[in-house]
């Protein structure tokens, strides 16, 4: 059952989390995606997971048509929110998104300048490029957020304005431009996005729609089916609800 497999990923994903920083986590994981994994559902497989498209607010992963839907709201800047992705996403991906059970739509929270800056570019170029940015960006984030606690207060304040100038020197410095660069994308594009005044704005007013609309107060927060989960700020809470919602539905089914 979908419950069992969920909360079976989540313990192997829970030891991953204490065992040391994001990077480390990465390197140490078992790649559930692998043909002989034992994670891998049983049953007909899909591919749901690499349909992906632009939103107004986000990004939407999956099946567009999916019985259930799940929207992610998340800082690039909160540490909660790179563990989830650190220790749920795979899990979704595998079980809900693939076989097309669920869909995810994963929604920028802006909590600082910083947040504006890393939106901007995970939202940068191909959508369906999209869980790469967003992971490089969360599964590096242990790193560069370090970089900016380290930084002088006259550059950390000139982040947090998130002007042109700001975007531009915070992804320069903190490496974040270098990273998405290794990945293949273009640094002209990539700086063309941080100069997009207009993108900054919207990023600014969605967040602000998504926090009066659901009433937002933590991240990560997430809404199933167009309801709040009230409470629901991790991932080991978050997986007994899934387990629940699609405790009669098995993976590609």
């Amino acid at each position: 059952m979908i419950g069992a497999r969920l909360a079976l990923i989540a313990a192997v994903a829970a030891l991953g989390l204490a065992g040391g920083s994001l990077a480390a986590q990465k390197q140490a994981r078992p790649d559930l995606a692998r043909p002989d994994s034992r994670f891998v559902p049983k049953g007909k497989k899909g591919n749901w997971q690499a349909v992906i498209a632009r939103t107004a607010r986000g990004h939407l992963i999956g099946n567009p048509e999916a019985k259930g839907r799940l929207v992610a709201f998340v800082s690039y800047s909160c540490a909660q929110c790179a563990d989830f992705t650190a220790g749920g996403e795979q899990a979704i991906e595998l079980l809900l998104l693939s076989p097309g059970t669920m869909n995810l739509e994963v929604r920028p929270r802006i909590a600082s300048g910083l947040d504006v800056t890393a939106s901007l570019l995970a939202q940068c170029g191909d959508p369906a490029k999209f869980p790469g940015r967003h992971r490089a960006l969360m599964l590096g984030q242990d790193q560069w957020l370090a970089k900016a606690r380290a930084a002088p207060a006259s550059q950390q304040a000139l982040w947090e304005r998130a002007d042109r100038a700001g975007r531009l020197n915070a992804a320069s410095a903190l490496g974040l431009t270098a990273m998405l660069a290794r990945r293949g994308q273009r640094v002209s594009e990539l700086d063309a996005c941080l100069a997009d005044d207009a993108a900054a704005r919207s990023l600014l007013a969605n967040a602000a729609a998504d926090t009066a609309q659901f009433k937002l107060a933590t991240t990560p927060a997430f809404a199933l089916d167009g309801k709040l989960l009230t409470g629901v700020d991790r991932w080991e809470k978050l997986y007994p609800i899934l387990s629940a919602r699609f405790k009669d539905s098995e993976a590609g089914n």
